[in-house]
């Protein structure tokens, strides 16, 4: 059963020029343990899209289920099974690595005790066991983006929403977060739905990639079923595909998206 399933998910937004709309019906599924690469050009509805399917933007149409919850009926137990790692962060500068994993979960209605031994657990996960001390604004790049990451799995999501996690980092650290997310699956059966501009992320980490533009679903399937169909080679990069997919780039013939 698909732990992400949307039929004709749809946003439009009412503006003083008339309405607008920003997704026009999004069908998508995604297995448990997938890593999804979510891809779309700016205006495409990718962010729309994201923001429906962690609750922070209810849809105007369409059936959606996360986790086994309905986004519509019960956004709060979507909320339950997911874990969102927003692009900018949202740690505190002055506080310690451990009190941030510790508040994290109490607001997750752990108990102190309880709390404590999760930030342990975490640090050793993610490898932030000798930063637990160390304020957060003394941290790297890449540091800071494993105490989020860290901080969105304080309840064991289902899902983990990674919004542009690499987006500023050094090569050493996006090859580190990558590492991160492989080992998140492989470990925990973690589904992780990851959006990133950066197309050799999504190459190297996806198993399957969706592109959206226009709002609709516009390719679908692995990122060498892609490049085979829309660039002409699985040998080709999976920026001549996407740019071929979205029209933004030359195309084979005889090229209309197809899941695969």
């Amino acid at each position: 059963m698909a732990i992400i399933s949307t039929a004709g998910l749809a946003r439009t937004f009412a503006t003083k020029s008339g309405p607008v709309e920003a997704v026009r019906g999004i069908d998508l599924t995604v297995e448990p343990g997938e890593i999804l690469g979510f891809l779309g050009p700016n205006g495409a509805g990718k962010t729309t899209t994201l923001r429906m399917l962690t609750t922070l933007l209810p849809p105007t149409g369409g059936a959606t289920t996360v986790a086994g919850h309905d986004l519509l009926g019960d956004p709060a137990g979507v909320r339950r099974e997911i874990g969102y790692v927003a692009q900018s962060g949202g740690v505190d500068p002055q506080e310690t690595v451990h009190d941030e994993l510790l508040v994290q979960g109490r607001l997750y209605g752990l108990t102190r005790a309880r709390a404590a031994e999760r930030a342990e657990e975490l640090a050793a996960d993610l490898d932030l066991a000798p930063l637990l001390g160390r304020r957060t604004a003394a941290l790297s790049g890449g540091q800071r983006r494993r105490l989020d990451i860290a901080l969105g799995l304080t309840h064991r999501p289902k899902v983990l929403f990674l919004d542009e996690p690499t987006t500023g980092l050094d090569p050493a650290s996006r090859a580190d977060l990558w590492q991160l997310v492989r080992a998140l699956r492989d470990r925990h059966g973690t589904t992780v739905f990851l959006t990133t501009h950066y197309l050799d992320e999504a190459d190297a980490l996806a198993d399957r990639i969706v592109v959206v533009d226009g709002g609709v679903v516009a390719a679908d399937g692995t990122p060498a079923a892609l490049k085979e169909r829309y660039a002409g080679s699985p040998d080709a990069t999976l920026q001549d595909a996407f740019l071929a997919v979205t029209g933004r780039g030359p195309a084979p013939a005889d090229t209309a998206p197809v899941a695969v």
